[in-house]
């Protein structure tokens, strides 16, 4: 799909192009243009579509009192990958998370909790601004979970983590996480394809430009500007190998920021969704059959690695997650493996669920050294077994686990 022509005179690439365009590939292509009155029958299933968005800006610029701040406590549902929100006012202007107060909300609405013991608690751990609400004060709350008894909810992998983080040291993990989509129409069908038919195969439209190319930019690019608003190490979007499947990064950042970012840069996507009336979806094979799965590839760093000589820590940790594989598996989507299970299929840029492998510059092995730190001798690696809608604060605190608690 990537593959280069290094050496082809121009002569005969415009001959093959001309051929090309004549042909199979221009009828595919065909399949990807439709009318005016199809493409505004898209989102016609959609309700927020329906809704006039100028209506809300009139009750934004009210003046509201300086000194009442909402926030938005977000939290992670029992599913292990959905979000939950609830907003509440706030008498004063918090200056750290450890100024707001706990809260509680009904468990057993969320796949957290029996009806008759049903209060579940959320516990503020990092603050965020608001790109949602018109006070300047505003901010996004990031919480984890706690059941009756106090202890952590089965879906809280927050908590393990931080015990974790408190037993490393000075080894300075550093996380990057590549977060890949796909945008729906709410009937499920990918944002922009045709209602009968497929696009053209996969080639064009990985880092594509052009309308028979890339859909909703609109919706990625105003999601880069919130996220950087919010306070998140936003690091870069780019469209990937399928026509509607899109990839942001976050990071570096240490472990807890790269997972507490992405979660509420998923969030974040998914309230911006809403307002265009799209589906995101972060399922690891949105759709069956010779199209890219998307996934949550995870780089991984520590002081040693990053030093000069770095390679050897790099190697040794890799020679420890080979010995973990399937815990690892396990840890990097929410149905403990069943996920990855239709992604990692050996091909489509993908390893085997089964066996564990490394290299160079392979983006068909476990884990992935980048050519960069290879020739350099220290660095990152890459670890592409993570799906795309899996939960960061179990993937980073595997890798922290293996590669350096054991």
């Amino acid at each position: 799909m990537r593959c280069k022509f290094i050496t082809m005179a121009f002569r005969v690439a415009g001959l093959f192009l001309k051929k090309e365009l004549t042909g199979p590939v221009q009828q595919q292509l065909r399949l990807l243009s439709t009318s005016n009155t199809a493409r505004a029958q898209f989102l016609s299933n959609s309700p927020n579509t329906a809704l006039d968005k100028s209506i809300l800006q009139r009750y934004k610029s009210l003046e509201t009192p300086a000194n009442r701040v909402q926030a938005t406590y977000l939290w992670i549902d029992g599913t292990g990958e959905n979000i939950r929100l609830k907003d509440r006012v706030l008498d004063k202007v918090p200056s750290s998370v450890e100024d707001l107060p706990d809260w509680q909300y009904d468990g057993s609405s969320t796949y957290q909790a029996q009806g008759e013991n049903s209060d579940t608690t959320l516990k503020p751990r990092a603050l965020y601004r608001d790109p949602f609400k018109p006070g300047k004060n505003d901010i996004i709350v990031m919480c984890d979970t706690y059941s009756a008894d106090g202890k952590p909810t089965p879906s809280n992998k927050r908590a393990a983590f931080q015990e974790d983080i408190n037993q490393i040291g000075d080894q300075e993990p550093w996380f990057g996480i590549e977060q890949e989509y796909t945008l729906l129409d709410v009937d499920g069908r990918p944002f922009g394809w045709p209602d009968n038919g497929f696009p053209a195969p996969q080639g064009p439209y990985y880092c594509g430009v052009g309308a028979d190319r890339v859909y909703a930019r609109d919706l990625v690019e105003a999601h880069a500007i919130a996220c950087l608003y919010a306070g998140i190490d936003f690091a870069g979007t780019n469209a990937e190998v399928m026509p509607a499947q899109w990839e942001y990064q976050v990071g570096p950042s240490n472990g807890m920021k790269a997972s507490d970012d992405l979660w509420v840069s998923r969030y974040i996507l998914q309230r911006i969704a809403e307002e265009y009336g799209v589906v995101v979806t972060f399922d690891p094979k949105p759709m069956e059959g010779q199209w890219n799965g998307a996934g949550a590839h995870t780089n991984f760093s520590t002081k040693a690695m990053r030093a000069d000589g770095g390679m050897k820590a790099i190697e040794k940790a890799i020679e420890k997650l080979s010995k973990q594989h399937q815990r690892h598996i396990r840890a990097y989507d929410p149905k403990e493996g069943k996920d990855n299970e239709r992604r990692l299929v050996g091909r489509l840029e993908t390893s085997s669920i089964d066996k564990f492998s490394w290299g160079v510059a392979n983006r068909a092995v476990s884990v992935r050294v980048p050519r960069g730190v290879a020739t350099a001798g220290k660095g990152y690696f890459e670890d592409r077994r993570p799906s795309s809608n899996c939960d960061p604060y179990a993937v980073c605190g595997a890798l922290v686990r293996t590669c350096l608690l054991e």
